[in-house]
């Protein structure tokens, strides 16, 4: 079974958000990683760029596919995770620490609540 974490809000893509006041922490879930298997490369975005509702801001490569990552929500990217140009594989090792993606300040903080909670992401991944 997957690592599903309270607390955090989760996106039908596999994505997960952290809110920490007006910031939200960005990765990708343990179901994703696992299915992605060994994670090998990722394109990562400059910090502040703006990006849409479900616009792409990375990709992820693992040695069986590559995967674009979609921001949950519109807003401004203001931090990025540099570690993960050498160690890629920390979204393996540690998807809900070390291997965060980005920080973002929403342009709609109120649409985090549109989001899945950790019991309705485990129904959705059928946990």
């Amino acid at each position: 079974m997957s690592e599903v974490p309270e607390g955090l809000y989760y996106t039908k893509e596999h994505e997960w958000l952290r809110v920490e006041g007006n910031t939200v922490t960005i990765g990708i879930t343990d179901h994703a990683q696992d299915a992605l298997t060994d994670i090998v490369y990722i394109e990562l975005p400059e910090s502040g760029m703006l990006v849409d509702d479900m616009g792409e801001f990375a990709v992820v490569e693992s040695v069986k596919s590559a995967s674009p990552i979609f921001a949950p929500l519109a807003g401004e990217i203001t931090a990025v995770n540099e570690d993960l140009e050498d160690t890629p594989e920390l979204m393996n090792t540690s998807p809900y620490g070390d291997g965060w993606i980005v920080k973002m300040t929403l342009t709609n903080p109120d649409q985090v609540s549109n989001l899945m909670d950790a019991a309705a992401y485990k129904a959705e991944i059928g946990e």
